[in-house]
């Protein structure tokens, strides 16, 4: 039997339960079974069962006796066991008479939760089920024991026991049927949507080839473009753009450097420019200066680098179109004349393009399907009420690992929002503040996130149970299901090819309701490549402390006292860093390093009560997450407003923003009450504004900036996908991304869009013909 890692950090008692549980049930109420195998049941170790066989006849009389004394002393303790039970208090009697007739076993004694004996709960539905008040109250809060005995958590489907969590049995699959009639609109919609993109990108082949077949002196019908080198399990990328390659593409054959075709047409037009590298730094003045204090004397000399490397190159193209390979300074070896290459059979998307068409004339498609904006819904009551306590994941988790990466997960890195950079913590100490908070030495509450935790490509295999129960709450499961949305272009993707990374992730942050104005514990404003949808699961808060109050507003005086004396110095071009120089250089710049928080129980006095989060008279009131979501339109003032209030705001180690790339993808930036307020102000923009409250449902269309702000401890699973009403905007924006300079993190092509169009519509027509065929369309 596999050894079970005791919760509390003992060794595996539930095995051995489980063993002294049958051999009881078999003594009292069993058959009658031979006495050789009885006696050797009876022991303590297990044998071999030759070695039972050859138990001698004077062994065999003392292990009955050994039997009789045993059988003595369980019958003692039964008793001892009835006499406690009807010592209890009134409200447990209430299913003395349900527990009555079961206490001819002692199985039913036992919780099926922590597997102790104790007082329990039965199930009459099941009539095999126990829960113990304590486990009730612990792992099942929002139960009460009238609902317990009525159906107890195992048949609800959502028991969280040790054993429950670690099986697959419980799961139960979330597809919901559709109709062929149905599925045969949903597809014809699809290919309605997708084959002008699909158009543009086979025009763009065409184009290429026809350039290739002047270079060469032939007709473009007599071009042979040779197949790249390249499996199902690599992802080809333009070494210059970092776009994902689908299909055509120059190639050196001297360097293996590759060209996307929009590079090529660049450069031909003589509008390539080399990209700058990305330099960018912040330096760590220290945790006094992030509370508005004087930053550390080592950093006095010290400068943030915001300056990027430009390449002035010239690359262009040759006479004849042909494009040499790019500079050794960016990359290439300069020499070579780089080759045509594919990665898909020769004229395959083209052929594509004319099979989706005559497959979408066999009817036509009158109406959209999904709603246009973004909307959020109650969707936790289709679920089963399985728990997402941290605690309950992390012991789901350490089931379905071995003890080796158990132990390796222990420790977790994390986000600290104050410094903006990551630190290690204990994932127990993690889980504790998450439920009772943490705080700094000066009482100023620390505000951690945990991102994509466990990852998203192993979600599915560490915690099988909370992805079904996540998939099954999804709205809209045609878009939004990860595995067969019918209309997700993200799942048309072959078996065999490399999928990016959709999700679904979990996102566990603590939260406090006031705005801190440093350190909140806050999504920053970005734009996401495809579509998204975010269900709040579950929340945490406690109580803020007077004491607590006093230090934040004391603190918050002190940081805007800091603000104002920064932005005079500016004002009069002044350095708010001492010039004087620092005798100590060496000694203070070895201590410039990532802030290391530490514990808060390091921090703190026994007479300071644990920081909270809110008043008890504003916690029925307050919901998990604020959210603010822009329309796309208003993009531009956004970043107009960003740009020219840039320094207002502050990033990593609270410095502030000195250089802004772009201002929504450099994730920088965080809009405060008082900047939405001189926003609307200065260009009339505003967000939709709203708050997520447990249980609901957030979609945020492709290309929508967007923040968002924990009023809670949250926990919250995410999930992309890609709908074909926004595919044109996940083009306009893989485009954008493609500008960023170089080391930039949001230019890498992560969604590869060209790829799931030429795929999702390869796959609907393949979908498409079968259905036809069966239903018998002309």
């Amino acid at each position: 039997m596999k050894t079970i890692q005791n919760f509390q950090g003992g060794e595996a008692k539930h095995s051995s339960n489980r063993g002294y549980e049958s051999r009881d049930n078999e003594y009292f109420n069993g058959p009658r079974i031979p006495k050789k195998r009885r006696t050797a049941s009876n022991r303590k170790r297990n044998f071999e069962e030759d070695a039972i066989e050859k138990i001698e006849e004077d062994e065999e009389g003392e292990m009955m006796f050994l039997l009789k004394t045993k059988s003595r002393s369980r019958t003692r303790r039964l008793g001892n066991m009835m006499d406690e039970r009807n010592s209890e208090d009134a409200r447990e009697k209430t299913f003395d008479s349900r527990n009555t007739s079961l206490c001819s076993s002692l199985a039913f004694l036992k919780c099926h939760q922590c597997m102790k004996k104790r007082t329990a709960i039965p199930c009459t539905m099941c009539k095999e089920k126990l829960y113990c008040i304590q486990c009730i109250k612990q792992w099942y809060p929002c139960m009460s024991e009238e609902q317990i005995a009525t159906k107890c958590p195992f048949c609800c489907r959502n028991c969280n026991c040790n054993a429950c969590l670690r099986s697959n049995e419980m799961i139960e699959t979330s597809i919901k049927d559709i109709d062929d009639c149905k599925k045969v609109q949903y597809m014809q919609y699809l290919l309605h949507l997708l084959l002008p993109f699909l158009k543009q990108i086979s025009e763009e082949h065409a184009l290429e080839v026809e350039i290739e077949a002047n270079i060469q002196g032939k007709s473009s019908s007599d071009i042979e473009i040779p197949q790249a080198l390249c499996g199902n399990d690599e992802r080809v990328y333009c070494d210059r753009c970092a776009t994902s390659i689908v299909d055509l593409h120059q190639s050196c054959p001297n360097c293996s450097y590759e060209l996307c075709l929009t590079c090529c047409n660049e450069i031909r037009k003589g509008s390539i420019s080399g990209h700058a590298e990305l330099k960018f730094q912040y330096i760590n003045r220290g945790f006094d200066y992030m509370h508005g204090g004087d930053p550390l004397p080592g950093s006095c000399h010290l400068e943030t680098s915001n300056d990027h490397i430009e390449f002035n190159i010239e690359w262009n193209a040759n006479s004849d179109g042909s494009v040499t390979c790019a500079p050794i300074e960016i990359g290439g070896c300069g020499v070579s004349v780089l080759q045509l290459k594919r990665i898909l059979p020769q004229g395959w998307i083209s052929d594509l393009q004319v099979k989706g068409s005559e497959l979408l004339q066999i009817c036509t498609t009158e109406q959209k399907i999904v709603p246009q904006k973004s909307a959020f819904a109650t969707v936790l009551e289709q679920a089963t009420g399985l728990s997402w306590e941290p605690m309950v994941m992390w012991r789901a988790l350490c089931e379905n690992v071995d003890s080796e990466i158990c132990s390796k997960m222990s420790e977790v890195k994390a986000i600290d929002c104050l410094a903006g950079c990551e630190v290690e913590i204990n994932t127990r100490k993690f889980f504790k503040g998450y439920t009772e908070g943490r705080a700094y030495g000066n009482l100023w509450p620390e505000m951690l996130k945990l991102k994509d935790w466990p990852p998203s490509d192993k979600f599915e295999d560490l915690l099988p149970r909370h992805c079904d129960e996540f998939v099954r709450a999804l709205p809209f499961q045609e878009y939004t299901d990860p595995q067969v949305g019918i209309l997700n272009l993200a799942v048309k993707l072959p078996p065999d090819v490399l999928k990016p990374d959709m999700g679904p992730k979990t996102y566990i942050a603590y939260g406090i309701k006031e705005e801190l104005g440093r350190g909140d514990s806050v999504t920053k404003l970005h734009c996401d490549m495809s579509d998204a949808v975010n269900i709040l699961m579950h929340t945490a808060e406690g109580i803020l402390s007077d004491e607590q109050r006093s230090a934040i507003s004391k603190l918050k005086r002190v940081h805007k006292a800091q603000e104002e004396r920064e932005s005079l110095n500016q004002k009069n071009n002044l350095e708010y860093l001492t010039e004087e120089p620092c005798e100590n250089a060496k000694e203070y710049n070895e201590e410039i390093e990532v802030l290391a928080i530490r514990d808060m129980e390091e921090h703190f006095s026994n007479e300071v009560p644990f920081p909270g989060i809110c008043t008890e008279s504003q916690t029925r009131e307050t919901c998990g997450a604020l959210w603010d979501i822009f329309r796309r339109e208003d993009t531009p003032k956004l970043e107009a407003y960003l740009r020219k209030h840039s320094r207002e705001f502050r990033h990593t180690f609270c410095c502030k923003v000195e250089k802004v790339v772009h201002p929504i993808h450099d994730q920088s930036f965080y809009l405060t009450s008082e900047h939405k307020k001189k926003l609307k102000e200065e260009f009339g923009v505003e967000p939709w504004t709203f708050e997520q409250r447990l249980g609901e449902a957030v979609f945020i269309p492709a290309g929508c900036p967007h923040q968002v702000r924990n009023l809670k401890s949250c926990t919250k699973v995410a999930v992309d996908f890609v709908s074909p009403e926004n595919v044109r905007e996940c083009l306009r924006l893989t485009d954008e991304f493609r500008q960023l300079p170089k080391n930039h993190k949001a230019r890498e092509d992560k969604l590869e869009i060209k790829k799931m169009i030429v795929y999702a519509v390869d796959q609907t027509v393949k979908d498409l013909r079968t259905l036809v065929s069966n239903l018998g369309f002309d």
